[in-house]
């Protein structure tokens, strides 16, 4: 069973940075696309970055290039979210989405549109307040 679940989130006053990690279980990682997601009170849900563990390939938005980094420990099975210079405006639950069909993750990663076969974590709280 594919379980995906995220940690990390807290307070952190702007310019802070924060890792979040996803940790993954039930799958061989290797064949999944991962991808960060965002959802402030109010906002739609926004998708921030997505790594292809098939080529390594690594995705951002724009809103966050630059700022965030998208990694994974082999190792662990776990993919990082590095959040550089937080705003208040980065303030939101981060959530964990997995994909693994080659459309999904075309969709997912490649054209950062919305697909109905992501598995999705419970999400951490972010807030970026002084």
């Amino acid at each position: 069973q594919v379980q995906l679940v995220e940690s990390g989130g807290g307070l952190v006053q702007p310019g802070g940075s924060l890792r979040l990690s996803c940790a993954t279980s039930g799958f061989t990682l290797d064949y999944f696309a991962i991808a960060w997601f965002r959802q402030a009170p109010g906002k739609e849900r926004e998708e921030l970055s997505c790594i292809d563990n098939n080529n390594g390939e690594t995705y951002y938005a724009d809103s966050v290039k630059n700022r965030f980094a998208i990694s994974r420990d082999n190792a662990k099975d776990v993919v990082y979210l590095q959040m550089n210079t937080l705003k208040p405006e980065d303030t939101a639950v981060y959530y964990c989405g997995a994909v693994h069909d080659a459309l999904s993750i075309l969709r997912m990663c490649a054209e950062f549109r919305a697909v109905d076969t992501i598995t999705w974590g419970k999400g951490t709280l972010v807030a970026v307040s002084s």
